[in-house]
C-alpha cells in the first residue's frame, strides 16, 4: 500500500493548519506518515496516551512548547482527534500564540460538533481521504473492485471477505456505539442492516422504519449518524425548475465504498452482468465521480433526476450541466436512452453521456456513450467536468 501514490495532496502554506477526516482504514495515517515523516504525531488509538491526554490536554501545549524549533516547522499531527474534542482548545492557543501548524486527522467531526468542541473557526483546512480509487491503481479488475471494495487493506488482500465482515461487525456497528452517536444498539443495527438492502435506491423512511421497529424521524437521525461520519452520502434529487412529474423530495443513500455495501448484504458478483452488477456498478461509478469531485475542490452538486413514470438520470452534476446514467450492459439500445433524453429535452445539458460496458465509444445525437474505462480515464483528466 505504502508504495501506490494518493492523489490527495494536502500542500500546507505557512501558518496554515487542516483537518483530514476519512472513515477508518482509508489510509490516512499511512498517507500522513509518508507525506510528513518528520513531524511530531500524537496517535490517540493508543490507550495510554489517550488517558494521558484525555486527563490534562494541557500536556499538549507543554509537551510541544519544549521542543525545538527545528522540529517545530512541520506540522504536527493529531490523529484521532475526535477522540479528545477539549485539545482543540489547546491547538487554537498554539496556532494563535505561538504560530504552529497542525493536522487534525479522524474519522469523524459529529462528536465534536455535538460537543460544541473548538472546531478554529475556519484556521484549519478541510481535507477528506476516500478508499482508493481507479487513478491510483494500474491494472485494475472491475469485479475485483465490486467484490472488495476499494479500502486499501480489503482490495489488496487475499483474504479480503473476513477482514470486510470484521470491517463492518466491529467497526462500523461499533464505532458509532462506542462514540455514543446513539443508544439504541438492536435499532441501529436493524437499521443498518435494511439499510443495506434499500442502497442506492429511494429512501423510504416509514418502510425502513417499520422493519427496525422505530419511528420515521429516528430512521432519519440514524441516516444522519452516516453522513456525519463519512460512512455515506445522500444524494438529493435534482430540481432546477418546479414540476409536478418530476420526484423533488425522496433523496438516494450511497454508503462510502461499493465493497462495504456488498458485504452488508451478502452479495457477490462472479460476472459483469445482471441486475445486482448494475446496481454495484452504479455505486462504484457515484464513488469515482464523488472523490474526482473533493480531490479537486469543484464543489459542484451530485444529484440525480426521476420521474413520476419512472424515467431516471442515475448523475446529475453542478446545475444541469453533465447528465450521465450508469448502465452495467454491453449493449444500449434506444430503450436505454429514453430517460437521458427526456432530461436533454427539458434542461439542455451541456453533456449527457451512458457510462456502460460497449467495447467502443460511441455518439447517438447528443448522447456520449462511453466504456466505463474511458470514462473514468477522461473523468481523472479532467475532461468530463
Amino acid at each position: 500500500m505504502q508504495n501506490i501514490k494518493r492523489i490527495l495532496n494536502i500542500a500546507l502554506p505557512p501558518q496554515q493548519s487542516a483537518f483530514l477526516w476519512g472513515p477508518r482504514k482509508t489510509g490516512k495515517t499511512t498517507y500522513l506518515k509518508a507525506k510528513f515523516p518528520c513531524s511530531v504525531v500524537y496517535d490517540f488509538l493508543q490507550t495510554d496516551l489517550f488517558f494521558e491526554f484525555s486527563k490534562k490536554p494541557s500536556l499538549l501545549r507543554e509537551q510541544l512548547l519544549a521542543k525545538k524549533d527545528d522540529v517545530l516547522n512541520y506540522p504536527i499531527i493529531l490523529d484521532e482527534v475526535q477522540k479528545i474534542p477539549q485539545i482543540l482548545d489547546e491547538v487554537h492557543w498554539l496556532i494563535e500564540n505561538i504560530g504552529l501548524r497542525f493536522i487534525l486527522c479522524g474519522s469523524s467531526a459529529r462528536k465534536l460538533k455535538r460537543g460544541k468542541a473548538n472546531l478554529l473557526g475556519g484556521r484549519a483546512w478541510r481535507y477528506e481521504m476516500f478508499p482508493f480509487v481507479t487513478a491510483e491503481l494500474e491494472n485494475w479488475d472491475l469485479l475485483r473492485i465490486l467484490n472488495r471494495g476499494m479500502i486499501p487493506d480489503h482490495y489488496l488482500q487475499e483474504n479480503y471477505k473476513k477482514t470486510l465482515r470484521s470491517y463492518i461487525q466491529d467497526y462500523l456497528k461499533e464505532e458509532v456505539f462506542a462514540e455514543g452517536l446513539t443508544r439504541n444498539i438492536p435499532a441501529f443495527s436493524r437499521f443498518f442492516d435494511a439499510m443495506g438492502y434499500s442502497h442506492g435506491e429511494l429512501t423510504n423512511y416509514s418502510n425502513i422504519a417499520r422493519e427496525c421497529g422505530v419511528d420515521s424521524k429516528t430512521v432519519k437521525e440514524y441516516y444522519q449518524i452516516l453522513v456525519d461520519t463519512l460512512l455515506g452520502t445522500m444524494v438529493e434529487p435534482f430540481k432546477r425548475r418546479q414540476n409536478r412529474q418530476v420526484i423533488s423530495r425522496m433523496a438516494k443513500f450511497y454508503l462510502f465504498d461499493v465493497g462495504v455495501a456488498g458485504a452488508i448484504t451478502k452479495r457477490h458478483l462472479t460476472e459483469e452482468k445482471g441486475e445486482l452488477f448494475g446496481k454495484a456498478f452504479e455505486h462504484f461509478i457515484f464513488m469515482e465521480i464523488a472523490a474526482y469531485n473533493s480531490y479537486n475542490e469543484l464543489d459542484y452538486e451530485i444529484n440525480f433526476w426521476r420521474t413520476k413514470s419512472g424515467l431516471e438520470v442515475d448523475f446529475v452534476l453542478g446545475s444541469g450541466e453533465i447528465a450521465i446514467e450508469v448502465k452495467g450492459k454491453d449493449h444500449i439500445n434506444k430503450k436505454d436512452l429514453r430517460p437521458l433524453n427526456a432530461f436533454i429535452e427539458e434542461y439542455s445539458p451541456t453533456k449527457a453521456l451512458v457510462v456502460c460496458n460497449e467495447r467502443e465509444e460511441r455518439i447517438h445525437r447528443q448522447i456520449r456513450i462511453m466504456p466505463y474505462r474511458r470514462f473514468l480515464r477522461d473523468l481523472w483528466e479532467g475532461k468530463i467536468i
